[in-house]
């Protein structure tokens, strides 16, 4: 496919089948995201790639954490407002709901809803976890960076017929994350990703999230 199409394609996939992601195929995703722009060239992204054994420490290692310290979580920076305002509070609900109505789960299923958002911290059982990192010293543009990085991986995962989700949530418990990987000092974790075969089955993988029309956030120039 070509970019419009992966772009079009891509979404946060959030059940995976079990098949291994080839090491080869991983190398040439990784190699053609390192591809991305970034400010003078210094390429600040830092990439932990978890299978097998290892993927399982991590999503055990937090999940029975959050299991024995119910509501506990320690972000590493703010990834969301404080306070929510519009249009973004009304966006950000739509999708909540849009997911959970997928599912069948109401406002009431606070279990349901609960089980739902922990799934992040096994990756959504996909076999492949990515823990992507930045120098805690860098500056702004290094984030902007950074995320060039992990568009440009998710666009080369979609290429290659991969399903993968973004998750924020991992940086909800980035000290822990640090211990279990042994992250360098000064190492802050950005965010995960799940990546993986789409599972087509599942009910929760028919999501499409809404985008906004153009004239809600473009102004063209011209005299």
């Amino acid at each position: 496919m070509n970019v419009i199409e992966a772009l079009h394609k891509r979404k946060s996939i959030r059940a995976y089948r079990p098949d291994p992601v080839p090491r080869a195929t991983l190398e040439r995703i990784l190699a053609a995201a390192a591809r991305a722009p970034s400010g003078n060239n210094i390429q600040p992204w830092k990439v932990r790639v978890l299978t097998g054994n290892r993927l399982a420490t991590l999503t055990r290692a937090v999940t029975d954490f959050r299991a024995t310290h119910p509501g506990t979580e320690n972000w590493a920076y703010d990834y969301y407002p404080a306070t929510w305002r519009e249009p973004y509070l009304t966006r950000r609900r739509k999708v909540g709901w849009d997911m959970y109505g997928l599912l069948g789960i109401t406002r009431a299923d606070k279990d349901r809803i609960r089980a739902q958002h922990d799934a992040n911290f096994t990756f959504f059982g996909a076999p492949v976890g990515i823990i992507v990192t930045l120098d805690r010293d860098l500056s702004r543009g290094s984030w902007v960076d950074c995320g060039m990085f992990l568009q440009s991986l998710a666009l080369a995962a979609t290429g290659e017929g991969l399903g993968c989700c973004l998750q924020a949530a991992w940086v909800a418990h980035a000290d822990l994350v640090g211990e279990v990987l042994a992250l360098e000092e000064g190492e802050m974790v950005v965010c995960g990703m799940a990546l993986g075969w789409a599972d087509a089955s599942a009910v929760i993988n028919g999501l499409e999230s809404e985008r906004e029309p153009l004239a809600s956030f473009v102004t063209f120039l011209d005299d």
